[in-house]
């Protein structure tokens, strides 16, 4: 479904969907800074204030995959207005919750209804700009959202709980997501799903979230349980065998989930392991860089939020319009391959910092390189991984990259952290407790530096870059030549015959 909107109506629409996705980005991070007075406030414990976050992570990373198809099956616009109602919704639980249990409960709520939003908002900036160009720019703002969304969460996490409390972190999504619903009710025609007359694959649906749930639930807590415990490795074997099962009935049932012939679309495939090593390498800039700016260096967590602010500045400029300019004329390969590449150097500047560094020399170089980095690639990325799929099988492919991230970032994080753990704990013995805390953050930067670098060459060697203008051109005539009298348009994959080898 392409929505027929003028330009300004269209742009007016991305800002609404931009502005409902970078809440649910918030969100993933806001909450972190506030930890301490949650728990004082409600008598978590160390253990369980632990299920503030995972509880929002479980439901979110394991309903990707299916609010993406259900966006599909059902209508994008009426899966993003849901998942935006229900998040808010939660986000009103959360800020009142006066117990643990309410809390916990009302951020696994909070997860689902933002892996709906999450899932369909790429479909509905795909079908809303259909020009190479126009779709490059608004990918380009969508990428900004997604990459500098968390640090924000930062400085805004620790503004409302410093000048409030940590109940606002929360409420302060309620004006925020009554606008979207009420701005995209005006500016998004109402739309049918594209795949009408086919039901829900309910056994791939149960299998696989089950299965995503089970594995982010492990890696979550593996390294508070021990990766080798039997609690961990029996869940991971758990999660394995559910996915081989869903693999067979996605195989063999006649409406699957996930058809599996995307993945013999070399950029559909190519993207999504980008993704999950670029995310890797993304979760060990943020969150491993916040704890050397804190624990080392001595940071409030409002100077943290600054201290991201010129990476955040800097990919605002790329995302805004520059990167958009790089793929037009250079494709997605060469941008994408930079981008990593830069991004690799700014991990590499992190991972020599010393545990008395200053700003200027230790922090700013690297944090210039990572916003760099993010804001050249993460338009190609994006738009690599929607390029080959029919408007019918947008939701799913968005909800595929969107996991891959989720996946890659909570994987990778969760092997950085324990390869940081162990360095730090090896150099206790014989170091000052900052100057091994740092030896450990060494570690987890230069295998970051290390996913980023093998992302970038990958993408860089393995990705096709399409023809623009004209394969858009021929698909969309061919797709109105063969409408049928039902109104069922059925779009050919054009920009599949019509793919180049860019150099």
């Amino acid at each position: 479904m392409t929505h027929n909107i003028d330009g300004r109506k269209r742009w007016l629409a991305l800002i609404v969907l931009c502005l409902g996705v970078l809440m649910i980005v918030l969100d993933s991070t806001i909450v972190n800074v506030a930890l301490p007075s949650i728990a004082a406030d409600l008598g978590f414990s160390e253990t369980s204030l632990v299920w503030v976050v995972n509880a929002y992570m479980l439901t979110f990373g394991g309903c990707l995959l299916l609010g993406g198809r259900l966006g599909d099956l059902y209508g994008h616009r009426k899966l993003f207005l849901g998942g935006i109602t229900l998040f808010t919704l939660a986000s009103l639980a959360c800020g009142m919750a006066n117990s643990q249990v309410l809390l916990v409960c009302a951020r696994a709520v909070q997860g689902f209804g933002g892996a709906v939003v999450s899932a369909v908002s790429l479909s509905l900036i795909m079908n809303l700009f259909t020009e190479p160009g126009e779709r490059a720019k608004a990918m380009g703002v969508y990428g900004f959202v997604c990459a500098g969304g968390g640090s924000i969460g930062v400085l805004m996490g620790g503004l409302l709980t410093n000048l409030l409390s940590w109940h606002w972190i929360f409420l302060v999504n309620l004006p925020i997501g009554i606008a979207v619903y009420a701005l995209c009710v005006a500016l998004l025609p109402d739309g049918r799903g594209h795949t009408r007359g086919e039901r829900l694959d309910v056994a791939g649906a149960a299998t696989v979230t089950a299965s995503l749930m089970l594995a982010v639930y492990a890696i979550v807590n593996g390294n508070e349980a021990g990766w080798t415990s039997l609690p961990t490795l029996g869940m991971l074997v758990a999660a394995l065998a559910l996915l081989v099962l869903f693999l067979r009935i996605e195989a063999r049932v006649q409406h699957p989930l996930m058809p599996l012939g995307l993945f013999r679309l070399r950029n559909v495939a190519v993207a999504n392991v980008v993704g999950v090593l670029w995310a890797a390498a993304m979760f060990a800039w943020f969150f491993i860089s916040a704890l050397y700016l804190q624990r080392v260096l001595g940071y409030r967590p409002m100077q943290v939020g600054l201290a991201f602010l010129p990476a955040n500045l800097i990919m605002a400029l790329f995302s805004l319009g520059l990167s958009a300019r790089l793929v037009m004329r250079f494709g997605l390969r060469l941008p994408l391959g930079v981008g990593l590449l830069l991004a690799a150097a700014g991990l590499a500047w992190f991972a020599r910092a010393p545990a008395d560094g200053s700003f200027v020399i230790d922090v700013l170089p690297g944090m210039t390189l990572l916003g760099l980095g993010a804001g050249i690639a993460f338009n190609p990325v994006l738009l690599a991984a929607m390029s080959d799929v029919e408007a019918s099988e947008s939701g799913l492919a968005s909800g595929i990259v969107n996991t891959s991230f989720m996946m890659g970032g909570a994987v990778g994080l969760a092997v950085l952290a324990s390869l940081a753990a162990a360095r730090t704990t090896a150099l206790q013995a014989s170091e000052a407790p900052a100057a091994a805390l740092n030896g450990g953050y060494h570690v987890a930067f230069l295998t970051g530096a290390i996913f980023a670098a093998v992302a970038a060459l990958f993408g860089a060697l393995l990705l096709r870059t399409h023809t623009t203008a004209a394969g858009e051109a021929d698909a969309d005539a061919q797709a109105d030549a063969t409408a049928d009298n039902t109104g069922v348009t059925h779009r050919p994959h054009a920009s599949r015959d019509t793919t180049t080898e860019n150099g």
